[in-house]
């Protein structure tokens, strides 16, 4: 019987594997979701703004699509919101006595402030209220607060013409000082979409802002002279300095303040304090960028959850 011999055979060494970073990079791949630079997000939003613009013109033709009034509900909504102050302020509480023109005062604040509440409102769903958008196109994740508070400016503009009708029946009539609140809503538009921005991360991260917030606004209300003139209390009340400083720089009270001057003529012949138009356009600087940076940040976590 012939024996043969086993041979050990050695099987042939595989080609070195390339690393799959640096074979992405060469090919131009990127990671998917993964935050571009800030130069390059800032054009991919300009580049989107006609999106941006139809989404929130989407979503306010849409917002009474259900009701039988349907978009009569945009006005009435702050109207009945002024009716319902007006009945409590105005007469239980007796605060038109202490209040020249009492009626503009009142709808003039209470339609500044629900365009900043509602645009932060919006900003706690911009994402949990988009997230099938999130997760299925990829698009910067800012167009979404920045598209609500679009739309809560595209009703206010809405809103402003029945503003401009009450005020005529109680004998406030155009008058040059009107254009100064041009540039008081557009700071005051800066200032809401980046404080909308802020809250967007927020409750992306953290669902429950969503529930807290209407108490937080409700409170941020009270103290911010929609129903009642801030110069009056400070001037019968004797409050902490610190207390004083918290309200006369209170952003929206600024901006509430600054419309009333523009439109109303005893705000109007009143020396405006001479901080305000700084606070209001500090205001809009810190949050209009830094809530945008604070937003950018999070890019990469936006529907991962």
């Amino acid at each position: 019987m012939t024996s043969v011999s086993s041979q050990t055979i050695t099987p042939p060494t595989p080609p070195p594997v390339e690393d799959l970073g640096a074979l992405a990079a060469r090919h131009g791949l990127t990671v998917s979701g993964a935050r571009p630079p800030l130069g390059a997000y800032v054009g991919q939003l300009w580049s989107r703004r006609h999106f941006i613009t139809a989404f929130a013109t989407a979503r306010l033709t849409s917002q009474y699509s259900q009701a039988k009034l349907g978009q009569v509900w945009q006005l009435m909504t702050p109207l009945l919101n002024a009716a319902v102050y007006y009945f409590i302020f105005g007469i239980l509480l007796d605060t038109a006595r202490h209040v020249p023109d009492f009626v503009p005062f009142l709808v003039t604040g209470v339609f500044i402030w629900t365009f900043t509440a509602n645009s932060i409102t919006a900003g706690t769903r911009a994402i949990s209220g988009n997230i099938g958008l999130v997760r299925a196109l990829h698009f910067p994740r800012a167009a979404l607060p920045i598209g609500l508070a679009l739309q809560q400016l595209q009703q206010l503009l809405f809103s402003l013409g029945a503003l401009v009708v009450i005020l005529m029946c109680f004998g406030e009539f155009p008058k040059a000082s009107w254009l100064l609140a041009i540039p008081a809503l557009a700071l005051q538009a800066v200032f809401s979409t980046g404080v909308s921005m802020v809250v967007a991360r927020l409750a992306a991260a953290t669902p429950d802002i969503a529930q807290l917030m209407p108490f937080l606004l409700r409170t941020w209300m009270y103290v911010s002279g929609v129903m009642w003139s801030i110069p009056v209390v400070l001037k019968k009340a004797e409050l902490p300095h610190a207390v004083v400083l918290a309200l006369q720089c209170n952003p929206v009270a600024v901006y509430i303040d600054l419309v009333r001057f523009a439109l109303i003529d005893s705000y109007t012949s009143a020396q405006l304090p001479p901080h305000v138009w700084a606070v209001a356009l500090g205001w809009a600087v810190l949050f209009g960028v830094g809530g945008f940076l604070y937003f950018w940040k999070a890019e990469e976590q936006y529907g991962r959850g």
